[in-house]
C-alpha cells in the first residue's frame, strides 16, 4: 500500500498544481472542506496544505479553519511529514506558537527570486534545490511575521524575510508558491486590478524550466519524507 498524504484544499483555484504529478510514490487525498468535507482529526502518513485567499484567521469567514490548524499542530506533535504552502504556512505559524499579520508591502506578487540560508544545504527538503537562488511563483497578502519559537529559517527573500523553515525533523512551512504553474497563476491574475496582470503573467510563463527545475526536487523529497515515515510507523505497528 502507498503511503498517503492527506491534502487541505481550501479553494477551487488553488489546488496541487505541479504536485500532482511531482508527489511520486504517494496517494493524495484530498479534503474539500469549503464544499463541507470535514477536516480530519488525524492522520497517519502526511498532510500538505495548500493556499487559499482566506486570512489565517478569518475563522468567521472560513469556518474551517480552527480545524485546520488543529491537525497542522497534532501532526506536528505526532512527528508525521507536514507541508503547509502559503496560507498552509500561516496557518502552521499560527498553530504553532507564531504571529502572521497583513503584509506591510500589499501583495507580493509574480516570479521573484529567493535566497537559502545555510540549514538549507543540510535539509531533507531543500538539499536538493539545485541553486541557492531560486525563482518561486508568490502571490500573498499576509506575511509570518514571528516565527514559532524552534522554527529553522531556511529561505529568506525581499521584501518579506520569513519564506520557509522547518520544526522538528519533519514540518515545513513555505510562504511562496512551489506547486504552482503558469497557468494556475493566470488563474490567480484574472479578474485582479491594480497591478500590470499581463507582464507579471508573461514573467511567471518565462520562468516555468526554473520553477520546475528549482521545485521539482522538493516535491519528490517531500513524498521520500512521506514514505519513510509510513514505512516506518507501519513496521512498528505490523
Amino acid at each position: 500500500m502507498n503511503a498517503r498524504v492527506v491534502v487541505i484544499e481550501h479553494e477551487a483555484e488553488a489546488g496541487l498544481g505541479y504536485f500532482e504529478d511531482w508527489l511520486a510514490g504517494v496517494e493524495t487525498v484530498v479534503v474539500r472542506p469549503y464544499l463541507g468535507e470535514p477536516v480530519p482529526d488525524r492522520v497517519s502518513d502526511g498532510l500538505l496544505v495548500l493556499g487559499g485567499a482566506a486570512a489565517a484567521w478569518d475563522d468567521d469567514g472560513y469556518p474551517w479553519l480552527p480545524a485546520t490548524r488543529d491537525l497542522i499542530k497534532t501532526t506536528v506533535d505526532d512527528g508525521a511529514p507536514v507541508l503547509g504552502i502559503c496560507l498552509g504556512a500561516q496557518l502552521m505559524t499560527l498553530a504553532c506558537g507564531g504571529e502572521v499579520r497583513r503584509g506591510d508591502h500589499d501583495l507580493e506578487i509574480g516570479a521573484g527570486s529567493l535566497r537559502l540560508l545555510p540549514a538549507a544545504r543540510t535539509d531533507r527538503l531543500f538539499a536538493g534545490v539545485p541553486v541557492p537562488d531560486p525563482t518561486a511563483v508568490q502571490y500573498h497578502f499576509d506575511a509570518m511575521t514571528t516565527l514559532p519559537r524552534e522554527a529553522v529559517p531556511l529561505v529568506t527573500g525581499s521584501p518579506y524575510p520569513n519564506q520557509a523553515y522547518r520544526l522538528g525533523g519533519n514540518a515545513w512551512a513555505v510562504q511562496f508558491h512551489p506547486e504552482a504553474s503558469p497557468d494556475i497563476f493566470r488563474e490567480w491574475t484574472t479578474g485582479l486590478t491594480g497591478h500590470p496582470v499581463g507582464e507579471l503573467n508573461a514573467q511567471v510563463n518565462a520562468a516555468r524550466p526554473r520553477l520546475e527545475a528549482h521545485w521539482r526536487p522538493l516535491a519528490e523529497a517531500f513524498a521520500a519524507v512521506v514514505t519513510e515515515h509510513a514505512t516506518r510507523v507501519r513496521g512498528q505497528t505490523a
